[in-house]
């Protein structure tokens, strides 16, 4: 009896692999066991980035806010520590977008926690 190979699941499983490498330079596109490696390699970039991604907008958003109370004479720990205190429900990504394209908002909240 000949050899039973399921040609049809392996030829999808090279051609996802293929179709995820597009526009990758030379033969990582190209060539399936240099385009696996590198699919691979950047799945594992995208979970773990998908992760950082979170750690750096809340440090984008901290920075901002320091910019902004700085202004008013006040650090961030302080003035976040204040705004936990008064109870402000308000968030870091929430108040840094406030520093940011509503400075009078901001200098409410600010003027409210002094």
């Amino acid at each position: 009896m000949p050899r039973s190979v399921n040609a049809v699941a392996s030829r999808r499983r090279r051609k996802k692999i293929l179709n995820m490498a597009k526009g990758y330079w030379g033969s990582r596109s190209k060539v399936y066991t240099v385009a696996k490696n590198t699919v691979e390699k950047g799945l594992q970039y995208a979970f773990r980035d998908r992760r950082v991604k979170k750690r750096e907008f809340r440090s984008l958003w901290i920075q901002r806010i320091n910019a902004a109370t700085r202004e008013y004479g006040i650090s961030y720990s302080q003035f976040i520590g204040k705004v936990n205190a008064k109870n402000i429900g308000l968030n870091r990504k929430v108040l840094a977008d406030l520093a940011m394209n509503h400075p009078d908002a901001f200098k409410a909240v600010v003027d409210a926690v002094k």
